[in-house]
């Protein structure tokens, strides 16, 4: 299936958007994928809150309606205050604006296609509206659409308020070079507590395009000093990453790894034979698979597989799960990823392994943070979607950190690198919870477990660097 991409042009957006205060437009319905029928706009688009269609045709004009209030079949005639009527087009420098006459029901709620009274779309299943006389909305038609009623596209947007900021924080951060510094050397100094474990192993696992290849990345260039590209990322209706890979961070070009290695997986998808197999995260979790191994959509790996390790020791192991969610499309994940989340979920609760949450894309996510980082935890609608992640996928708030991948910027910011670092700092917490779990049989093991834990304690509150010197 195509990508469902939004067909507005950018000065298209921007004038649809100042009919509203500050809002996000999250494309549920596009005619040309799911078709141009009223049974499917319904199925995408009821019980979903304040909407806006949009309308295309070859005359040029962008017209449509909005409404606050839910489609849902009532076979009521719906009053809404809220709603109006809109056009937009080339030639008029600002976007027409028709309200509803106070009184008159704002639209019919049918299970046709969108019923404003003056105008309805999907008109017996065709892709075209049609124009009616109207005492809910007073409105000329050669203003509307220009008498071209056949439609090149229609869409329907979710209108999601974004809220303002938050009087303070709801997380304190340090947004300062002092706090880098000092996430960077704890990173650098963790060693796990148990005496063969040299570095806690982590697994990235999300949908298709939420930024796994690029969370490393970003991870990768803030340690090195500079924009990497080590693994492959983009943009892509499914998965780049075929392979299962482990990557270790290197601080700078010629410095030591530091005590993590990352591990990327084929990305998610919805149809249960595609993307990657709910078994072969099982086997990922306990170490069977080798890097490099190419996954299959087919079926999961084998024991006799040449990507398959039959002998496993604690350092193959994941010790710490990293969902990674684009924060665009929290309101979007659908019953059937989340499903497979909660199946994820399960099977890594099953052998003790501890999950946390990254919300990534948060500077497209909402306005406020692309103009400035640090308000990332002061944003309503960064909230908002943080504590929807932890309803809709059942962990704790505690567990959901916002990050910001290096996408277009050709030089580090120091924002940025604090939320990357606070994420692997919380890694590397998690991973000593999965450690202090593991049941030593020998004795002499958890003798040498406690003195590690009070030498590690003397290096983390001696004011001395260690090899690295962070910087």
């Amino acid at each position: 299936m195509s990508a469902v991409t939004s067909s507005l042009s950018t000065d298209q957006q921007k004038k649809l958007l100042s009919f509203f205060g500050h809002v996000r437009l999250h494309l549920l319905y596009k005619a040309s994928i799911h078709g141009f029928t009223a049974a499917a706009f319904h199925a995408r688009c009821d019980k979903q809150g304040p909407t806006v269609t949009v309308a295309y045709n070859a005359a040029g004009f962008l017209f449509g309606g909005y409404t606050s209030k839910d489609y849902a079949q009532s076979k009521q005639a719906v009053h809404d205050a809220a709603a109006f009527l809109y056009s937009i087009s080339a030639e008029r420098e600002k976007p027409l604006r028709v309200e509803c006459v106070q009184g008159q029901p704002a639209f019919i709620d049918e299970s046709t296609g969108p019923h404003f009274g003056a105008l309805v779309f999907l008109h017996g299943d065709q892709p075209a509206a049609q124009n009616n006389p109207s005492t809910s909305f007073n409105v000329e038609a050669a203003e509307m659409h220009g008498y071209d009623l056949v439609l090149t596209e229609f869409e329907l947007y979710r209108v999601e308020d974004l809220g303002d900021l938050l009087p303070k924080p709801w997380r304190n951060i340090q947004w300062t070079s002092e706090k880098r510094k000092q996430l960077m050397t704890t990173i650098l100094r963790y060693k796990p507590d148990i005496k063969t474990m040299n570095h806690a192993r982590v697994l990235l696992v999300g949908a298709v395009g939420a930024g796994k290849s690029s969370l490393f990345n970003s991870i990768n260039s803030a340690f090195r000093g500079n924009m990497t590209c080590q693994a492959m990322a983009g943009t892509a209706e499914t998965s780049l990453t075929s392979q299962f890979r482990t990557y270790t961070i290197k601080v700078g070009k010629s410095g030591g790894a530091i005590p993590l290695v990352l591990c990327d997986t084929m990305g998610l998808e919805e149809n249960a034979d595609a993307g990657l197999n709910i078994d072969d995260i099982v086997s990922i979790f306990k170490g069977h698979i080798k890097d490099r191994y190419q996954f299959s959509t087919s079926s999961p790996i084998l024991e006799d597989a040449p990507g398959y390790r039959k002998h496993v020791t604690l350092n193959d192991k994941i010790h710490c799960v990293a969902y990674v969610v684009d924060t665009c499309k929290v309101s979007l994940l659908s019953p059937k990823m989340l499903d497979k989340f909660a199946a994820i979920r399960k099977k890594a609760n099953q052998l003790g392994i501890p999950q946390l949450i990254l919300m990534t894309k948060v500077d497209e996510a909402c306005p406020l943070v692309a103009e400035d980082l640090k308000n990332v935890y002061r944003s309503v609608y960064i909230q908002q979607k943080a504590r929807q992640l932890s309803e809709s996928l059942g962990v704790p708030l505690s567990f959901v950190l916002p990050v910001k991948n290096y996408c277009e910027e050709l030089e580090l910011d120091q924002n940025t690198n604090i939320l990357l670092f606070m994420a692997l700092e919380q890694m590397l917490n998690y991973a000593d919870n999965f450690f202090e779990n593991q049941v030593a049989d020998d004795p002499e093991d958890k003798i040498q477990q406690e003195q590690h834990r009070s030498n590690d304690h003397l290096r983390r509150v001696s004011p001395k660097h260690d090899e690295h010197e962070v910087v």
